[in-house]
């Protein structure tokens, strides 16, 4: 046997293989699909493949009873997510957005997601391809953004040094580009593109039949984590001296997702595998996923992630096999300290001298509500926004690159439009969750529409123990698959059920602990009367400025997961 493929795992090959091998480079019959009427949806392999074009197929799962009862097929529709590295984009292609939504989906709504990018959900087959080729005439697009490839790959959206943001920025879209899938298939079938061969073309970096599992990317810049670096297979940490970047420090497997009830899968903090130069960054990019590709597990899907490919193989294997691969030997890695990871809300000025103003928008949702005209004060700043938007990894909106002289009439329409509020609260503004119901569907719980009334009990609960000024890192997810990366949170909820949840506790502000397991498969009414009783502690018993997180490690009241392969269940 070959090195490349001495760690290969041996059995019958998961069925989503032979779809890849079968797919020509990922066009199946989709173009066919397209054409029949008869469906809303797409059949059989195609429902997968069209996951690597950046969409899901899903429906209402709010109406499907009622649809059911009248005979009528699931209200199939796409969810699509686009590829934007680092979250940027300018003012002329969100009125293009912001527009499409608008006409031609169910919701109207444009969704910021925890992937630094928007989505637009509720998309009918007939205007599919109208959408990519609308966003495609902006210079957006969404191949890569699903499926077994390398997704949107994140970048500190705000941090202090605006010349290391540009610099890591541009890296960020360099990997992006250099990893992603060089079929023509995204053109030929969306943007009615020249058709090629198959035979003809080549995959040298992702190959044939694509990686095992989905691959995700960070570029991170201390001292903000505002991306959780341990959420992911492949990150970069910025490492810059006298305001210049130098390299990065490299971490590998990540990941946060599991299945219930199923204690081969968990969630697993990243490796740091050492120091690079700048030059050596795409290199040692191809050379972690191309390892990822020959050794990742092929027959069992919930064990194909980058994670359990270290944990089967080992880290050190692993790090010698992408230093092979790449020519390049890690250096010892460089200090850096992780002291948040929130978004900096408000103005904040840069070192060259542009001003930058973070938005908080609840669930990452912008639509107009009564009194909230959210959607519509997004568009009127794009329409006089001389810089960029900023997606964050937290669902917020960054308008980014303000000159002085504009900063007074971007900010009176932030207000006017329920885009600036001085009474959202630090709970608000470090709570987090994914879409779930009804669109999701792996959703077993609430999440989206259960966070912002969940949070309104967090407050008072705050308050009613003194602590109205404070906050916890609390994340829900509707199901255990991570989106909302709730297993880095502090107080981290996992749907299992209509109205009942997973709950966990212990992780830290900073995200580089994972929370356990306090109580299972519990009523939200029933975690709300945990925290009362815990936060009740806290404000007692903690020492000056210690977290929630770090007081109930402290406290004994839950171990800390140091090593979760082994102790996560324990």
């Amino acid at each position: 046997m070959s090195d490349d493929n001495k760690f290969k795992v041996e059995g019958k090959l998961a069925d989503n293989e032979r779809m890849k091998g079968q797919s020509h480079l990922l066009r199946g019959t989709i173009s066919d699909d397209l054409k029949d009427d008869v469906t809303g949806g797409f059949t059989a392999d195609n429902f997968q493949l069209i996951r690597f074009h950046g969409m899901y197929q899903q429906d209402d799962r709010d109406i499907r009873a009622e649809r059911t009862k009248q005979k009528l097929e699931p209200l199939h529709n796409v969810m699509l997510r686009a590829r934007l590295p680092g979250g940027v984009i300018q003012p002329h292609q969100w009125l293009v957005i912001d527009k499409f939504a608008a006409d031609y989906t169910m919701y109207g709504s444009i969704r910021l997601t925890t992937r630094q990018t928007f989505q637009f959900h509720g998309v009918l087959k007939p205007n599919m391809k109208l959408m990519h080729q609308t966003l495609h005439k902006a210079g957006i697009d969404s191949i890569a953004t699903a499926g077994d490839v390398n997704r949107n790959v994140l970048c500190t959206s705000n941090p202090i040094e605006s010349k290391v943001h540009k610099q890591a920025w541009d890296w960020a879209t360099k990997i992006s580009e250099h990893l992603l899938p060089k079929t023509n298939a995204y053109a030929e079938i969306w943007l009615d593109g020249e058709k090629v061969d198959s035979t003809q073309e080549d995959e040298p970096i992702l190959g044939k039949n694509y990686l095992p599992r989905k691959f995700k990317t960070t570029i991170v810049i201390p001292p903000q984590n505002d991306v959780d670096v341990h959420a992911n297979d492949l990150n970069f940490v910025a490492i810059a001296e006298d305001g210049e970047l130098i390299g990065f420090n490299v971490l590998v497997g990540g990941g946060l997702a599991m299945t219930h009830g199923d204690h081969s899968t968990f969630p697993r903090k990243a490796d740091d595998f050492g120091f690079i130069e700048l030059d050596k960054t795409l290199d040692i990019a191809a050379a972690v996923l191309s390892t990822q590709r020959d050794w990742g597990n092929r027959v069992n899907r919930k064990n194909a992630k980058t994670k359990y490919t270290l944990e089967r193989v080992g880290v050190e294997n692993f790090k010698a096999e992408v230093e092979k691969r790449a020519g390049v030997k890690f250096a010892a890695s460089r200090a850096y300290e992780f002291t948040s990871r929130g978004d900096r809300f408000g103005w904040v000025e840069g070192i060259d001298g542009k001003h930058h103003l973070t938005l908080f928008i609840e669930n990452g949702r912008i639509l107009d509500y009564p009194g909230k005209t959210l959607k519509t004060g997004c568009a009127e700043i794009a329409k006089i926004h001389q810089g960029d938007f900023r997606m964050t990894a937290n669902q917020n909106l960054i308008v980014a690159g303000v000159a002085l002289e504009q900063k007074a009439r971007i900010e009176a329409l932030a207000i006017k439009h329920g885009l600036m509020e001085a009474s959202v609260s630090n709970q608000r503004k470090d709570s987090m969750a994914c879409v779930s119901l009804p669109t999701c569907p792996l959703a077993m719980a609430e999440a989206e529409r259960y966070l912002p009334e969940a949070v309104t009990e967090i407050e008072g609960i705050l308050a009613k123990h003194g602590m109205q000024d404070d906050s916890i890192i609390y994340r829900v997810t509707g199901c255990p698959n991570g989106c909302g990366r709730a297993m880095l949170a502090e107080v981290g909820l996992v749907g299992k059920g209509p109205g009942k949840y997973n709950f966990h506790i212990g992780g830290d502000r900073q995200g580089t602990r994972i929370p356990r397991m306090y109580k299972e498969n519990i009523t939200d009414t029933e975690i709300m009367g945990h925290l009362d009783e815990l936060i009740g502690r806290w404000s007692k018993e903690r020492t000056p400025s210690e977290s929630f997180g770090d007081y109930v490690i402290r406290a004994g009241i839950i171990a800390p997961v140091v090593d979760s392969a082994r102790d996560f269940y324990d």
